[in-house]
């Protein structure tokens, strides 16, 4: 085993996740079954499957005990026990406290590990891709200009998207229905600026992101194959680890690792991609919408634009 390797994660989820393989991987070597893992540390099967899938903290001497039970030498088990004391710090997440809804915070923690992110967003521009201004106008809506809550869950979206920027290792493929570039957002309190620069910055980031693919399915595709609402696919190549698919909704989110429910999102984004215009031909589309919000500085007419036409 390759301690190195568990320690190599960019924060404590994905540490979580590799230690559960590893403690899976041993424990079916061994042929003990998960009922009988439990009772050892006087826990039923379905915390050792949690355990195993890094969806819970871990208890140094439950590991310990259960490595021990695995017939593993007490150099790993050392190794281990440290690996396992990172894995139960908190992440950056923590810093916004109950700002953030925990189902969020669980999601972010595999959201940074990923090393590849696919995304299906049919109404909105997905978070990660979202200028300061559209996402203030997303998550300040209905709510008081002076929130903190507000301004904490705005601070973290912001945080987040400071890996598109900065690891060009990862990889986004995004596939929006073209209702998500048009919807006007923030045009009633604002004019147009708010929706002109978040194209533009669409724009950019397809024109100098060689790591990022945007495609867009116009209105005249009609019904599609992700009819049923929006969903992000993660995939660690890196690592040992399934896909994971994440639905979110109004008030929570779930991140799902079934094989058969992983299996059904991929191919609905490979149908999507067939129906979506090309790279290239969605770049002209976001070209051409934004003729439609173009403006002043603050979405008003601009005045020198007929001069320059």
């Amino acid at each position: 085993m390759d301690i190195a390797r568990l320690r190599k994660g960019s924060g404590p989820t994905v540490r979580r996740m590799l230690l559960g393989h590893e403690l899976r991987s041993r424990r079916e070597q061994r042929g003990i079954s998960r009922e009988d893992a439990g009772a050892r540390i006087r826990a039923s099967a379905s915390k050792i499957s949690r355990m195993e899938l890094g969806r819970v903290g871990f208890k140094l001497r439950d590991i310990e005990d259960l490595l021990k039970l695995y017939g593993t030498d007490r150099r790993t088990i050392k190794e281990m026990l440290e690996v396992a004391k990172e894995s139960n710090k908190p992440g950056w997440w923590k810093e916004f406290g109950e700002s953030l809804h925990k189902w969020l915070t669980h999601y972010i923690g595999f959201e940074e590990a990923a090393d590849q992110i696919r995304i299906y967003e049919s109404q909105f521009i997905p978070g990660l891709l979202q200028t300061e201004e559209y996402a203030r106008e997303i998550i300040f809506s209905g709510v008081d200009a002076a929130d903190t809550v507000a301004e904490q869950r705005l601070a973290a979206r912001l945080k987040r998207q400071k890996r598109v920027e900065t690891d060009a290792k990862m990889r986004m493929w995004v596939i929006l229905d073209e209702a998500a570039v048009r919807r006007p957002i923030g045009v009633t309190t604002k004019g147009l600026g708010v929706m002109r620069r978040q194209i533009e910055h669409l724009v950019r980031l397809s024109t100098e992101k060689d790591n990022i693919t945007i495609q867009i399915i116009p209105f005249s595709v009609g019904a599609h194959a992700a009819e049923a609402g929006s969903f992000t696919l993660l995939r660690y190549s890196d690592y040992e680890l399934a896909d994971m698919v994440y639905l979110e909704q109004l008030h929570d989110g779930e991140l799902n690792d079934r094989p058969g429910v992983v299996e059904a999102y991929t191919k609905a984004m490979t149908r999507l991609s067939v129906s979506a215009a090309t790279p290239d031909e969605s770049l002209e589309m976001l070209r051409s919408i934004l003729k439609d919000f173009s403006g002043g500085p603050d979405g008003e007419p601009d005045e020198d634009a007929a001069d320059r036409d």
